[in-house]
């Protein structure tokens, strides 16, 4: 039994926070004689250690500039490890079937961090991890709980011993709920022997379903624990990296590694080189405010600064998929994201261009775009006048090219910096760590569940013209990382939160002002 207090705590911060506390930054502390010699003292005893301390394996740990002759200190020594690769090991007979070889893969790894204390804070997204655990964060959670999950759970999936066992439940869409998996496990080769035991059972459909109207109340229970892609304000799914991390292999997009190399190193237009308008293509038909957006598309009659497609995937698919390589669409200074029947993948490959992201107002939200700001990062659009708001952002940024062209860069530096794969395991790796942390029970592997690892959903791979073993191939960790994970940051305290939420609903209504006096002028004249 839960009072309303404690029930807005375990709903998340996020999602019902509504006072608005007064928040000032804590006053500079004066330093005194005593801290100031302290300091001299401090910097005299590391320069000596630097002198008399050759013998250590420091590999970038000191330098010492030769003008000024000033030390600078790392924040990370190191001792070296061999980095080592572990192959697959498939059967050589195609007609027996793959099982997972024994006593193969390492159950430890050694890493270079001499103090993993030093290790790099992970982005400030990773945050978002305690929010999306915090309905369990009283109560804990029980096998009652996870097992009230598998109402709409695609599959089942316990680790145990280091080991990976899968239960399905029903059939997922496309190859979502393989490459979920083969991500998982892959970051089971990454940093073998350091995921706990746990259970958790996952949905692959779009949209999420625990809703947390229906955990509210004094006689309210805590909601089951449910992985999905996505969530939104009214829901309480724990929100989990996509499936397409790995490669999407219906349509031929390669996994995220791929194509951030590939958008990196290609041959992109210069941004003041590319067409002035906002491009969109997509499916149209998988949701109404799709269809509204194609009301945007330029005519004889009225101009909105749009160039908007429609993409067929089965013409694509018999193509060979010539004009939806993601990589080459980097050819307009405005790319458009709308959500589809729920949130959409394309957001990263659009965020990643280069170009001004141009968001349509979602209902959604994935893992890591909590913490991207509007005006910093994108360019917001309203959902109520799409057209209007669309030619206003477009004259906005043409007129302002400079600061135009640094929010799309500051987007995609953020893709290419904070979203890196080594950081998409590693985000696995504390949400999957934080979750087992709140089990009041211990995991078993369920009756029916298959154990799977790399060998086993890979050597005998078909089916898709290949591309889904050459995704796995590609995606595949080949073998035990040598540092360890980044350290998670704390949770958000209260007042910081406040002024993080403030901060984007206010860029929001200043982007609403901006453009409500652009039409105001132009009504003008």
């Amino acid at each position: 039994m839960f009072s309303k207090e404690s029930m807005l705590q375990r709903s998340g911060l996020a999602r019902h926070f509504f006072e608005k506390p007064s928040w000032r930054p804590p006053p500079l502390k004066r330093k005194t004689p005593t801290t100031t010699a302290f300091l001299v003292l401090t910097v005299f005893l590391m320069a000596a250690f630097v002198t008399y301390s050759s013998w250590i394996d420091t590999s970038g740990v000191f330098l010492q500039h030769s003008t000024d002759k000033t030390v600078v200190i790392s924040e990370k020594p190191k001792v070296a490890v061999r980095r080592i690769e572990i192959p697959l090991k498939c059967t050589k007979n195609k007609n027996q079937t793959q099982t997972c070889p024994k006593n193969y893969y390492p159950k430890t790894f050694r890493t270079e961090d001499i103090d993993p204390s030093l290790n790099p804070v992970c982005p400030d997204y990773f945050r978002w991890i305690h929010e999306d655990l915090r309905p369990w964060k009283t109560s804990g959670i029980t096998r009652n709980m996870v097992e009230r999950a598998n109402r709409t759970a695609t599959f089942h999936l316990v680790i145990k011993g280091g080991k990976a066992y899968v239960k399905n439940f029903r059939k997922a869409i496309q190859t979502r709920d393989v490459f979920t998996i083969w991500g998982i496990l892959q970051l089971l080769r990454k940093y073998p022997g350091k995921l706990p035991d746990l259970e958790i059972m996952f949905d692959t459909e779009d949209r999420p379903v625990i809703k947390s109207r229906d955990y509210k109340g004094p006689n309210a229970t805590a909601p089951p624990p449910l992985f999905r892609y996505c969530g939104d304000k009214e829901t309480l799914d724990i929100v989990f990296p996509d499936w397409s991390f790995w490669g999407w292999a219906e349509i031929n997009i390669k996994p995220w590694d791929s194509i951030l190399k590939d958008i990196k190193e290609g041959k992109k237009r210069k941004w003041i080189d590319r067409e002035p308008y906002a491009y969109w293509k997509g499916n149209p038909f998988v949701d109404e405010k799709r269809q509204d957006l194609l009301k945007c598309n330029v005519t004889g009659q009225e101009d909105w600064n749009a160039r908007l497609f429609i993409q067929d995937w089965i013409l694509e698919s018999q193509q060979g998929f010539k004009q939806s390589n993601v990589a080459d669409q980097c050819t307009y200074r405005y790319k458009i994201y709308i959500e589809g029947y729920a949130w959409s993948v394309s957001e990263k490959y659009i965020l990643a261009c280069d170009s001004v992201t141009l968001i349509v107002q979602p209902q959604f939200y994935d893992f890591f775009m909590r913490s991207m700001q509007p005006v910093e990062h994108y360019w917001p659009i309203r959902n109520d006048d799409k057209c209007r708001s669309l030619k206003f952002a477009v004259d906005w940024g043409n007129n302002h090219k400079k600061k135009a062209h640094e929010i799309g860069k500051a987007a995609s530096s953020f893709m290419q910096e904070q979203l890196k794969m080594d950081y998409i395991y590693d985000y696995m790796y504390h949400l999957l760590n934080e979750y087992a942390k709140l089990l009041k029970f211990k995991p078993r592997i369920p009756e029916g569940a298959m154990e799977l690892c790399s060998e086993v959903m890979a050597c005998q791979a078909e089916g898709l013209e290949g591309r889904k073993k050459k995704f796995m191939m590609e995606s595949l960790v080949k073998g035990p990382s040598i540092t360890n994970p980044c350290t998670l940051p704390p949770p958000y305290d209260t007042r910081a939160l406040a002024a993080f939420l403030r901060r984007k609903n206010n860029s929001i209504l200043q982007v609403k002002k901006w453009e409500k006096g652009y039409w105001e002028s132009l009504n003008k004249q």
